[in-house]
């Protein structure tokens, strides 16, 4: 068959032909575990960093502050390289080699410190993220929100506890979901320090079978489809729990 001049044979068989189409299968698993675990990492150390930011002690500020500044703006790319080739040529050489010959086998997923090291590259990047976004959405608060809680006796902790933190994760719902999404399609990226989620699971495909073409089609089909269900998922969040009056809150009450 000719494409665009070329001689090029399709054969979309080989997507659901042993092993390749297990392949596949295999790698979107590693992609959601991958991304679900980061993405837990990312919203609770998200959510510290965002109070953190708005905390009125200046050296917890200031700490909060260089921690986002750098994460958020540094590359994922080069973060997963420090993870993955810089952390370990600072541990002793035992250490060392005993990361690099993890292997611990749970009923989901075969943990290795390719693993490991994506999971911490990308939970560390989304949470600087995360926590930007947790501190524009506790700063957009009314200041008179907080006192009328510090008037009522609560301490400070209790007013983030209880009005600020709730509150705030409500308005910035809709951002949230895009960091969702975003760090499922950023997981691809973990496929340059060997991690075999659905990227790397093409690139094995097509080198086993010279079929790239086809290959590639069915990871951005997968993505696709996942982003797809993560967004339609997400929006029925942003409408159950927006709040009227602020972001997104058009869809809040219905």
């Amino acid at each position: 068959m000719h494409f665009l001049g070329l001689q090029y044979e399709f054969r979309w068989s080989v997507l659901w032909e042993d092993p390749y189409g297990y392949w596949l299968l295999q790698g979107l698993k590693n992609t959601i575990l991958l991304s679900s675990c980061a993405w837990i990492i990312a919203l609770i150390v998200g959510i510290i960093l965002g109070i953190l930011r708005t905390t009125p002690r200046p050296i917890l500020r200031g700490l909060a502050t260089a921690y986002v500044e750098f994460f958020r703006n540094t590359p994922l790319l080069v973060q997963l390289f420090f993870w993955y080739f810089g952390i370990p040529q600072l541990l002793p050489p035992t250490i060392r080699d005993a990361l690099n010959g993890i292997q611990y086998d749970t009923p989901f997923l075969t943990i290795t410190y390719e693993f490991l090291a994506s999971l911490i590259g990308l939970g560390i990047y989304t949470s600087a993220r995360v926590g930007e976004t947790v501190r524009a959405g506790i700063q957009s608060i009314p200041k008179q929100q907080t006192e009328g809680a510090l008037s009522t006796g609560l301490s400070l902790g209790q007013v983030y506890r209880f009005v600020l933190v709730p509150i705030g994760l409500r308005i910035v719902i809709p951002p949230l979901t895009t960091e969702f999404l975003t760090i499922f399609k950023n997981s691809s990226l973990a496929t340059t320090i060997g991690f075999a989620e659905v990227t790397f699971m093409t690139q094995q495909v097509d080198a086993y079978t010279f079929h790239g073409l086809e290959a590639v089609t069915a990871g951005t089909l997968i993505y696709l489809a996942l982003s797809l269900t993560i967004a339609i998922s997400m929006h029925w969040v942003e409408r159950r729990y927006a709040l009227l009056g602020f972001i997104g809150g058009q869809a809040g009450g219905r």
